[in-house]
This record gives C-alpha cells, sequence and structure tokens, in this order.
C-alpha cells in the first residue's frame, strides 16, 4: 500500500487536487493523510468564523477543511485521516511524517500570483527537506 500525504488549504476540496488524488486510488491501493496548516487568517475569513483570537479561527477553518477533504476522499474510496497542522507548512509537514511515513506529498497551492507557498518555492523545500518525491497541483480556492 502507497502512503501519501497531502498538504494543502485553500485548495484543498479543489477539483485538481481531487482528480490527483482519484488517479492515485484508481491504480492500486492507497493511504492518505491529510494536513492543513492552521494559517492565519484573512480579515474576510476571519469575520465569518467569530469572535476570539486569531489563532481559533485559523484552527476553525482549517478543522472545517480537513472534515470536508476526508469525507471527499472516502467518498473516492481510499482511506484517510489527517490532522490541523502547524501555521508554517513545511514545519506542518516534517511533523506530520513523524506520525505518518509517506512514500510521497501532494502540495496543492494556488496559482503563482495568490500563492504564498509558490513565492516561498514550498514544494522544492518540502522535496529537499524531507527527501520524498513530491508532485505539486495547482488549484483554485476551494473554500470549505
Amino acid at each position: 500500500m502507497r502512503r501519501c500525504l497531502i498538504l494543502a488549504n485553500q485548495t484543498l476540496c479543489g477539483p485538481r487536487l481531487l482528480e490527483s488524488i482519484r488517479q492515485r486510488v484508481e491504480s492500486g491501493e492507497h493511504s492518505f493523510h491529510v494536513v492543513v496548516p492552521a494559517t492565519p487568517l484573512a480579515d474576510q475569513e476571519r469575520a465569518a468564523v467569530g469572535n476570539g483570537p486569531p489563532a481559533d479561527h485559523a484552527h476553525a477553518v482549517a478543522a472545517q477543511r480537513l472534515a470536508r477533504s476526508l469525507e471527499l476522499i472516502g467518498e473516492l474510496g481510499a482511506s484517510a485521516d489527517g490532522e490541523v497542522g502547524d501555521p508554517d507548512p513545511l514545519e506542518a509537514v516534517r511533523l506530520a511524517l513523524g506520525r505518518f511515513p509517506a512514500d510521497e506529498v501532494l502540495v496543492s497551492t494556488l496559482r503563482l500570483g495568490p500563492s504564498r507557498w509558490l513565492r516561498a518555492d514550498l514544494p522544492s523545500r518540502i522535496e529537499r527537506a524531507c527527501h520524498l518525491p513530491v508532485e505539486h497541483v495547482v488549484g483554485d480556492s476551494a473554500l470549505a
């Protein structure tokens, strides 16, 4: 069984990422672990989740996205679990790999303009730091 760690946030439930997951499921048995960093939210997202400390808002939105993604992956016929991770996506991957020894990492980001992760060269940094193959999927925001 192949083990795939998925790192995504705003694009987590988007069609391009789901297609990549579906392709893996069709190619053979896979287990997935989804990591959603508790990234600080933009003002409009914060307003949608109510009052409270910004870290609580970030965690709440990440948890909603995680729950929805696990449902969608299950509908594809795959086994999946996940976690809300560290706000730093590279650290979130490192910590998750300590609990879920993956064969590969699937990173989903926004396109280059709006993506902070791409401006920071995150897919390449994960590959170098974790010594695993990384597939990068560019998706549209699918805010949960």
